[in-house]
């Protein structure tokens, strides 16, 4: 028995919104969208994401989640140089003793995204 890949489904004030921010920002491409229904769905290599209003049974106020989404990269500089002049950045680019270079962004909606790669060994 496994698991064959996780797909977030997040959800956000405005899909449209959403969909354009990941796909104008991020280079993500546009999949399905249901306006009638408030579903889209992002797809970028092996990433899916996708973004829904909430169900009417359910309080929402705003887009809320208590971590972040961790993208890991072969080349996190590069998205750094992508991103900085691009996005609201969270905490900038360093090496961490964990062995981790990395980097976060908030989304359009505030949601955390980290991008990050070992650091080299020299």
């Amino acid at each position: 028995m496994k698991i064959n890949s996780l797909t977030p489904m997040l959800w956000v004030e405005n899909v449209q919104t959403t969909i354009d921010y990941y796909v104008n920002t991020l280079g993500f491409t546009a999949g399905n969208y249901e306006p009638s229904i408030g579903w889209g769905i992002v797809i970028r290599d092996k990433i899916d994401i996708m973004f829904a209003l909430p169900n009417d049974h359910i309080a929402f106020d705003k887009a809320n989640f208590t971590g972040s989404f961790y993208f890991n990269t072969d080349n996190v500089d590069a998205w750094w140089h992508a991103l900085k002049d691009n996005a609201e950045i969270f905490y900038e680019i360093e090496n961490f003793e964990y062995g981790m270079r990395e980097f976060a962004i908030k989304d359009c909606n505030g949601y955390i995204l980290q991008f990050g790669q070992p650091v080299k060994k020299e």
